[in-house]
């Protein structure tokens, strides 16, 4: 599924709710919805400047509602969905959000230690912790950076009751990352 306009990415963030990343249940203690709204809140916090970091974080776990049971290609099956709407940054930050949890489980074993019991049996399906090359590419990547605050944030967004932001109020900053999108686009075409 390619997700096409701001409407349609709300229609399915909006049906994470009392979707979970496992269907039994058993996985994060928080909906899909609520887990979002929870990772970007916090991107919003912390890194108030970086708008699309913001957005990626809002839609890093979509692939979990367009592919269940697929933990370990959610984040490529994602980044395809939304990669023509929002852009090739926000697209590779959702990739990039499991690669930086190998990246993590290879380097800080504190991290590691902390992963919610679910995050802790999908990295084995994600690949487990990287090598030593591969910890080499992912730290010369250029959104290395950005890509581990979303893996952190990813990891603290699982707090049953706390209160976030509405869906609805995450539309006027979708609604510019899209825009510059397409602005990058004509840019290039021009």
């Amino acid at each position: 599924m390619l997700v096409s306009t701001v409407d349609e990415l709300m229609v399915l963030l909006a049906n994470g709710e009392d979707v979970w990343d496992m269907p039994d249940r058993s996985g994060d203690p928080v909906d899909i919805l609520d887990h979002d709204r929870q990772c970007a809140e916090l991107l919003r916090q912390r890194y108030p400047r970086d708008e699309e970091l913001q957005v990626a974080g809002l839609v890093h776990d979509i692939g979990h509602q367009l592919f269940p049971g697929d933990d370990a290609g959610h984040g490529r099956h994602g980044a395809d969905a939304i990669r023509v709407l929002l852009g090739a940054r926000v697209a590779r930050l959702v990739e990039l959000h499991v690669v930086a949890k190998r990246y993590l489980a290879a380097t800080d074993s504190a991290h590691t230690a902390g992963l919610s019991p679910s995050s802790q049996r999908t990295l084995v399906a994600q690949g487990g912790p990287m090598d030593a090359t591969e910890i080499a590419e992912f730290e010369a990547d250029p959104d290395f950076a950005a890509a581990l605050a979303l893996r952190r944030a990813d990891d603290a967004g699982k707090v049953v009751g706390l209160t976030v932001a509405p869906l609805d109020s995450w539309i006027p900053l979708i609604r510019r990352v899209a825009q510059q999108r397409l602005d990058q686009d004509q840019g290039v075409s021009e």
